[in-house]
Protein backbone atom coordinates (compact mmCIF):
# COMPACT_ATOMS: atom_id res chain seq x y z
CA UNK A 1 0.00 0.00 0.00
CA UNK A 2 0.70 3.30 -0.31
CA UNK A 3 0.60 6.39 1.98
CA UNK A 4 1.48 9.93 1.06
CA UNK A 5 -0.45 12.68 -1.30
CA UNK A 6 0.04 12.45 -4.96
CA UNK A 7 -0.96 16.30 -5.63
CA UNK A 8 2.78 16.90 -5.94
CA UNK A 9 5.70 14.77 -7.57
CA UNK A 10 8.37 15.58 -5.28
CA UNK A 11 6.08 15.33 -2.16
CA UNK A 12 6.95 12.87 0.38
CA UNK A 13 5.71 9.52 0.14
CA UNK A 14 5.94 6.34 1.67
CA UNK A 15 5.02 2.92 0.23
CA UNK A 16 4.84 -0.62 2.34
CA UNK A 17 5.01 -3.41 1.56
CA UNK A 18 5.20 -7.09 3.44
CA UNK A 19 6.49 -9.70 0.72
CA UNK A 20 6.39 -13.06 3.20
CA UNK A 21 8.21 -12.17 6.50
CA UNK A 22 9.89 -9.07 5.09
CA UNK A 23 8.66 -5.55 5.77
CA UNK A 24 9.97 -2.98 3.20
CA UNK A 25 9.46 0.76 3.32
CA UNK A 26 9.80 2.34 0.10
CA UNK A 27 10.45 6.15 0.53
CA UNK A 28 10.24 8.98 -2.70
CA UNK A 29 9.88 12.29 -2.81
CA UNK A 30 11.42 15.06 -0.23
CA UNK A 31 12.03 14.19 2.96
CA UNK A 32 11.58 17.80 4.77
CA UNK A 33 10.36 18.92 8.02
CA UNK A 34 8.40 21.77 6.06
CA UNK A 35 6.51 19.70 4.41
CA UNK A 36 3.36 17.58 5.21
CA UNK A 37 4.75 13.73 5.36
CA UNK A 38 3.70 10.15 6.49
CA UNK A 39 4.07 9.14 9.75
CA UNK A 40 5.60 6.09 11.13
CA UNK A 41 2.42 5.07 13.63
CA UNK A 42 1.06 4.20 9.55
CA UNK A 43 4.19 1.66 9.77
CA UNK A 44 2.92 0.17 12.77
CA UNK A 45 -0.60 -0.01 12.24
CA UNK A 46 -0.25 -2.17 8.85
CA UNK A 47 2.28 -4.26 10.65
CA UNK A 48 -0.12 -5.17 13.35
CA UNK A 49 -3.28 -5.10 10.65
CA UNK A 50 -1.50 -7.78 8.35
CA UNK A 51 -1.28 -11.12 10.34
CA UNK A 52 1.70 -11.47 8.74
CA UNK A 53 4.75 -12.54 10.95
CA UNK A 54 7.64 -9.53 10.46
CA UNK A 55 11.28 -10.82 10.92
CA UNK A 56 13.32 -8.04 9.26
CA UNK A 57 12.63 -4.74 7.93
CA UNK A 58 14.30 -3.62 4.86
CA UNK A 59 14.10 0.17 3.97
CA UNK A 60 14.43 1.59 0.11
CA UNK A 61 15.37 5.23 -0.82
CA UNK A 62 16.76 4.88 -4.82
CA UNK A 63 13.48 7.46 -5.52
CA UNK A 64 14.70 9.66 -2.53
CA UNK A 65 14.87 12.82 -3.27
CA UNK A 66 16.15 16.07 -1.14
CA UNK A 67 16.22 15.46 3.28
CA UNK A 68 16.58 16.67 6.02
CA UNK A 69 15.93 15.91 9.83
CA UNK A 70 12.68 14.62 8.89
CA UNK A 71 14.43 11.42 7.37
CA UNK A 72 16.13 10.90 10.40
CA UNK A 73 13.30 10.97 12.27
CA UNK A 74 11.39 8.20 10.33
CA UNK A 75 14.41 6.04 10.38
CA UNK A 76 15.02 6.44 13.48
CA UNK A 77 11.86 5.18 14.90
CA UNK A 78 12.02 2.53 12.23
CA UNK A 79 15.58 1.88 14.08
CA UNK A 80 13.90 1.48 17.57
CA UNK A 81 10.84 -0.53 16.25
CA UNK A 82 13.35 -3.06 14.99
CA UNK A 83 14.85 -3.41 17.89
CA UNK A 84 12.01 -3.56 20.44
CA UNK A 85 10.97 -6.56 18.45
CA UNK A 86 14.12 -8.14 18.14
CA UNK A 87 13.87 -7.73 13.77
CA UNK A 88 16.67 -7.19 11.67
CA UNK A 89 16.70 -4.07 9.94
CA UNK A 90 18.15 -3.09 6.97
CA UNK A 91 19.01 0.41 6.14
CA UNK A 92 21.98 -0.06 3.76
CA UNK A 93 20.20 1.56 0.39
CA UNK A 94 19.92 4.53 2.56
CA UNK A 95 22.51 7.56 1.73
CA UNK A 96 25.56 7.59 3.63
CA UNK A 97 24.85 10.89 4.93
CA UNK A 98 21.57 9.24 6.58
CA UNK A 99 23.38 6.13 7.25
CA UNK A 100 26.18 8.14 9.29
CA UNK A 101 23.93 10.31 11.21
CA UNK A 102 21.95 7.75 12.30
CA UNK A 103 25.56 5.41 13.70
CA UNK A 104 25.98 9.15 15.51
CA UNK A 105 22.68 8.82 17.23
CA UNK A 106 23.36 5.24 18.16
CA UNK A 107 26.91 6.28 19.32
CA UNK A 108 25.35 8.35 22.62
CA UNK A 109 23.77 6.31 24.80
CA UNK A 110 20.24 7.00 26.17
CA UNK A 111 19.43 9.58 29.14
CA UNK A 112 18.46 7.50 32.25
CA UNK A 113 16.62 9.23 35.03
CA UNK A 114 18.25 9.76 38.19
CA UNK A 115 15.99 7.42 40.64
CA UNK A 116 14.94 9.49 43.53
CA UNK A 117 17.04 9.62 46.44
CA UNK A 118 15.83 7.94 49.61
CA UNK A 119 15.62 9.92 52.61
CA UNK A 120 18.00 8.78 55.13
CA UNK A 121 17.29 9.14 59.26
CA UNK A 122 19.76 11.10 61.31
CA UNK A 123 21.56 8.61 62.41
CA UNK A 124 23.11 8.15 59.01
CA UNK A 125 23.29 11.76 58.49
CA UNK A 126 25.59 11.69 61.56
CA UNK A 127 27.29 9.08 60.47
CA UNK A 128 28.45 10.91 56.83
CA UNK A 129 29.01 14.01 58.51
CA UNK A 130 31.28 12.18 60.69
CA UNK A 131 33.53 10.63 58.06
CA UNK A 132 33.76 13.76 56.35
CA UNK A 133 35.00 15.48 59.00
CA UNK A 134 37.26 12.66 59.65
CA UNK A 135 38.39 12.72 56.37
CA UNK A 136 39.17 16.41 56.72
CA UNK A 137 40.58 16.31 59.25
CA UNK A 138 42.93 13.64 57.92
CA UNK A 139 44.16 16.14 54.90
CA UNK A 140 44.65 18.25 57.28
CA UNK A 141 47.06 16.43 59.18
CA UNK A 142 48.83 15.48 55.53
CA UNK A 143 49.53 19.12 54.52
CA UNK A 144 50.84 20.31 57.79
CA UNK A 145 53.36 17.51 57.60
CA UNK A 146 54.16 17.77 54.07
CA UNK A 147 54.56 21.60 55.00
CA UNK A 148 56.86 20.36 57.61
CA UNK A 149 58.58 18.41 55.58
CA UNK A 150 59.70 21.04 53.48
CA UNK A 151 60.05 23.70 55.93
CA UNK A 152 63.25 21.55 57.30
CA UNK A 153 63.88 20.80 53.48
CA UNK A 154 64.09 24.30 53.22
CA UNK A 155 66.12 24.95 56.65
CA UNK A 156 68.76 22.37 55.44
CA UNK A 157 69.32 23.56 52.50
CA UNK A 158 67.56 20.98 49.96
CA UNK A 159 65.19 23.61 48.68
CA UNK A 160 65.15 27.59 48.12
CA UNK A 161 62.75 30.55 47.38
CA UNK A 162 62.61 32.58 44.47
CA UNK A 163 63.76 35.60 45.50
CA UNK A 164 61.56 37.80 43.48
CA UNK A 165 58.02 36.07 44.28
CA UNK A 166 59.00 35.85 47.68
CA UNK A 167 59.76 39.77 47.85
CA UNK A 168 56.51 40.05 45.94
CA UNK A 169 54.98 38.31 48.64
CA UNK A 170 56.36 40.55 51.31
CA UNK A 171 55.29 43.53 49.40
CA UNK A 172 51.25 42.45 49.43
CA UNK A 173 51.16 40.94 52.78
CA UNK A 174 53.31 43.55 54.42
CA UNK A 175 54.01 47.28 52.93
CA UNK A 176 50.24 47.06 51.34
CA UNK A 177 48.70 45.64 54.13
CA UNK A 178 49.80 48.40 56.59
CA UNK A 179 47.10 51.17 55.98
CA UNK A 180 44.13 48.73 56.73
CA UNK A 181 45.89 47.87 59.59
CA UNK A 182 46.82 51.07 60.86
CA UNK A 183 43.30 52.41 60.57
CA UNK A 184 40.98 49.63 62.06
CA UNK A 185 43.75 49.71 64.99
CA UNK A 186 43.48 53.15 65.51
CA UNK A 187 40.01 52.83 65.50
CA UNK A 188 40.10 49.74 67.75
CA UNK A 189 41.87 51.91 70.39
CA UNK A 190 39.84 55.16 70.08
CA UNK A 191 36.86 52.53 70.89
CA UNK A 192 38.55 50.81 74.07
CA UNK A 193 39.41 54.07 75.60
CA UNK A 194 36.11 55.53 74.68
CA UNK A 195 34.20 52.89 76.33
CA UNK A 196 36.47 52.87 79.62
CA UNK A 197 37.45 56.53 80.15
CA UNK A 198 33.72 56.82 80.44
CA UNK A 199 33.31 54.18 83.17
CA UNK A 200 36.66 55.74 84.92
CA UNK A 201 35.17 58.65 84.94
CA UNK A 202 32.72 58.33 87.51
CA UNK A 203 35.30 56.96 89.85
CA UNK A 204 38.01 60.09 89.16
CA UNK A 205 40.46 57.68 87.76
CA UNK A 206 41.10 58.90 84.43
CA UNK A 207 44.75 58.25 83.85
CA UNK A 208 44.01 54.39 84.14
CA UNK A 209 42.31 54.62 80.44
CA UNK A 210 45.96 54.17 79.56
CA UNK A 211 46.58 51.12 81.63
CA UNK A 212 42.92 49.33 79.82
CA UNK A 213 44.49 50.62 76.26
CA UNK A 214 48.18 49.37 77.08
CA UNK A 215 47.28 46.22 77.95
CA UNK A 216 44.24 45.08 76.34
CA UNK A 217 45.57 46.03 72.83
CA UNK A 218 49.74 44.81 73.05
CA UNK A 219 48.52 41.63 74.94
CA UNK A 220 44.97 40.62 73.20
CA UNK A 221 43.21 42.50 70.67
CA UNK A 222 45.86 44.26 68.49
CA UNK A 223 47.51 40.56 67.36
CA UNK A 224 43.66 39.56 67.53
CA UNK A 225 42.03 42.27 64.69
CA UNK A 226 45.03 41.98 62.88
CA UNK A 227 45.26 38.16 62.15
CA UNK A 228 41.32 38.79 61.73
CA UNK A 229 42.39 41.18 59.23
CA UNK A 230 44.75 39.46 57.74
CA UNK A 231 42.23 36.00 57.18
CA UNK A 232 40.10 38.33 55.23
CA UNK A 233 42.70 40.35 53.14
CA UNK A 234 45.40 37.69 52.75
CA UNK A 235 44.09 34.56 53.46
CA UNK A 236 41.20 34.98 51.12
CA UNK A 237 43.57 36.52 48.55
CA UNK A 238 46.02 32.90 48.45
CA UNK A 239 42.98 30.24 48.58
CA UNK A 240 41.65 32.57 45.59
CA UNK A 241 45.00 32.72 43.74
CA UNK A 242 46.07 29.38 44.37
CA UNK A 243 42.71 27.94 43.68
CA UNK A 244 42.22 29.57 40.26
CA UNK A 245 45.79 27.82 39.10
CA UNK A 246 44.06 24.65 40.29
CA UNK A 247 41.17 25.42 38.21
CA UNK A 248 43.44 26.35 34.92
CA UNK A 249 45.44 23.28 35.72
CA UNK A 250 48.45 25.21 36.56
CA UNK A 251 49.70 23.32 39.62
CA UNK A 252 48.96 19.92 37.84
CA UNK A 253 51.82 21.19 35.34
CA UNK A 254 53.70 22.12 38.44
CA UNK A 255 53.37 18.62 39.27
CA UNK A 256 54.04 17.42 35.87
CA UNK A 257 57.12 19.40 35.81
CA UNK A 258 58.59 17.67 38.68
CA UNK A 259 57.82 20.93 40.73
CA UNK A 260 56.24 20.50 44.58
CA UNK A 261 53.82 22.71 45.05
CA UNK A 262 54.45 22.60 48.51
CA UNK A 263 57.20 24.36 48.10
CA UNK A 264 56.82 26.77 45.31
CA UNK A 265 53.04 28.34 46.58
CA UNK A 266 53.00 27.42 50.24
CA UNK A 267 56.56 27.97 51.77
CA UNK A 268 56.97 31.53 50.39
CA UNK A 269 53.42 32.26 51.48
CA UNK A 270 54.26 31.14 55.37
CA UNK A 271 57.39 32.40 55.32
CA UNK A 272 55.64 35.61 53.86
CA UNK A 273 53.38 36.16 56.73
CA UNK A 274 56.32 34.57 59.45
CA UNK A 275 58.25 37.69 58.70
CA UNK A 276 55.31 40.37 58.11
CA UNK A 277 53.15 39.24 61.40
CA UNK A 278 55.59 41.03 63.73
CA UNK A 279 56.24 43.97 62.46
CA UNK A 280 52.44 44.74 61.74
CA UNK A 281 51.72 44.00 65.22
CA UNK A 282 54.28 46.41 66.28
CA UNK A 283 52.67 48.86 64.05
CA UNK A 284 49.27 48.40 65.17
CA UNK A 285 49.94 48.52 69.10
CA UNK A 286 51.68 52.09 68.51
CA UNK A 287 48.38 52.90 66.52
CA UNK A 288 45.64 51.79 68.76
CA UNK A 289 47.91 53.38 71.52
CA UNK A 290 47.71 56.70 69.97
CA UNK A 291 44.01 56.28 69.22
CA UNK A 292 43.40 55.77 72.94
CA UNK A 293 45.54 59.06 73.88
CA UNK A 294 43.25 60.93 71.29
CA UNK A 295 40.26 60.19 73.28
CA UNK A 296 41.89 59.91 76.97
CA UNK A 297 43.29 63.45 76.00
CA UNK A 298 40.34 65.03 73.85
CA UNK A 299 37.71 63.66 76.78
CA UNK A 300 38.99 64.02 80.12
CA UNK A 301 42.01 65.73 82.11
CA UNK A 302 44.58 63.54 81.14
CA UNK A 303 47.67 65.26 79.45
CA UNK A 304 49.61 63.71 76.60
CA UNK A 305 52.54 63.22 78.76
CA UNK A 306 50.59 61.26 82.06
CA UNK A 307 48.92 59.22 79.42
CA UNK A 308 52.75 57.91 77.77
CA UNK A 309 54.28 57.83 81.03
CA UNK A 310 51.02 55.29 82.70
CA UNK A 311 51.43 53.40 79.52
CA UNK A 312 55.10 52.62 80.19
CA UNK A 313 54.24 51.90 83.72
CA UNK A 314 51.18 49.57 82.59
CA UNK A 315 52.76 47.74 79.82
CA UNK A 316 55.31 45.17 80.79
CA UNK A 317 57.68 43.61 78.14
CA UNK A 318 55.77 40.47 78.70
CA UNK A 319 52.84 42.05 77.20
CA UNK A 320 54.75 43.40 74.21
CA UNK A 321 56.39 40.18 73.19
CA UNK A 322 53.54 37.87 74.34
CA UNK A 323 51.33 39.91 71.84
CA UNK A 324 54.11 39.79 69.30
CA UNK A 325 54.57 35.20 69.77
CA UNK A 326 50.67 35.45 69.10
CA UNK A 327 50.27 37.48 65.99
CA UNK A 328 53.44 34.94 64.40
CA UNK A 329 51.11 31.78 64.89
CA UNK A 330 47.86 33.23 63.82
CA UNK A 331 50.24 34.29 60.55
CA UNK A 332 50.61 30.54 60.30
CA UNK A 333 47.23 29.63 60.69
CA UNK A 334 45.84 32.72 58.09
CA UNK A 335 48.58 31.30 55.46
CA UNK A 336 48.22 27.48 56.32
CA UNK A 337 44.54 28.30 55.90
CA UNK A 338 44.43 30.02 52.94
CA UNK A 339 47.41 27.60 50.92
CA UNK A 340 45.00 24.45 51.94
CA UNK A 341 41.89 25.56 50.75
CA UNK A 342 43.21 26.95 47.37
CA UNK A 343 45.47 23.49 47.04
CA UNK A 344 41.81 21.62 47.81
CA UNK A 345 39.70 23.85 46.14
CA UNK A 346 37.31 22.32 42.89
CA UNK A 347 37.72 22.75 38.89
CA UNK A 348 34.82 25.06 38.48
CA UNK A 349 34.56 28.48 38.64
CA UNK A 350 32.10 28.45 41.59
CA UNK A 351 34.65 26.72 43.61
CA UNK A 352 37.15 29.10 43.63
CA UNK A 353 35.11 31.69 45.38
CA UNK A 354 33.99 28.82 48.02
CA UNK A 355 37.69 28.29 48.57
CA UNK A 356 38.24 31.89 49.12
CA UNK A 357 35.16 31.91 51.88
CA UNK A 358 36.25 28.54 53.52
CA UNK A 359 39.71 29.86 54.09
CA UNK A 360 38.38 32.95 55.89
CA UNK A 361 36.40 31.50 58.01
CA UNK A 362 38.79 28.65 58.81
CA UNK A 363 41.34 31.14 59.57
CA UNK A 364 39.05 33.52 61.70
CA UNK A 365 37.52 30.10 63.83
CA UNK A 366 41.27 28.88 64.39
CA UNK A 367 42.38 32.62 65.09
CA UNK A 368 39.65 32.51 68.53
CA UNK A 369 40.57 29.14 69.49
CA UNK A 370 44.36 29.34 69.53
CA UNK A 371 43.77 32.89 71.46
CA UNK A 372 41.70 30.91 74.10
CA UNK A 373 44.56 28.27 74.34
CA UNK A 374 47.22 31.17 74.54
CA UNK A 375 44.97 33.33 77.60
CA UNK A 376 44.77 29.91 79.70
CA UNK A 377 48.20 28.63 79.32
CA UNK A 378 49.43 32.40 79.78
CA UNK A 379 47.32 32.52 83.25
CA UNK A 380 48.96 29.19 84.48
CA UNK A 381 52.52 30.26 83.89
CA UNK A 382 52.05 33.71 84.62
CA UNK A 383 52.77 35.50 82.21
Amino acid sequence: MSIGRANSEQEAALDIRIDRSVLTLVLSGDWLLRAERPVFAAVEAVCESSGSVVTSIRVEAASLGEWDTALLILVRQCRDFATDRALECDLSDLPDGVQKLVELSLAVPEAKTTPPVQQSNWFAHVGRRTLAVSAGVGRYCDFIGRLFVDVVSFLTGRSQLRKRDFLLLLQTTGPQALGIVCLLSFLMGLIVAFVGVVQLQKFGADIYVADLVGVAMTRELAAVMLGVIMAGRTGAAFAAQIGSMRVNEEVDALTCFGISPMQFLVLPRVFALILMMPLLCVCADLVSVVGGMVVAVGISDVTATQYINQIEQAVALNDLLGGIFKSVIFGIIVAVAGCYRGLHCGKDASAVGLAATSAVVTGITWIVVADAIFAVCFQILGI
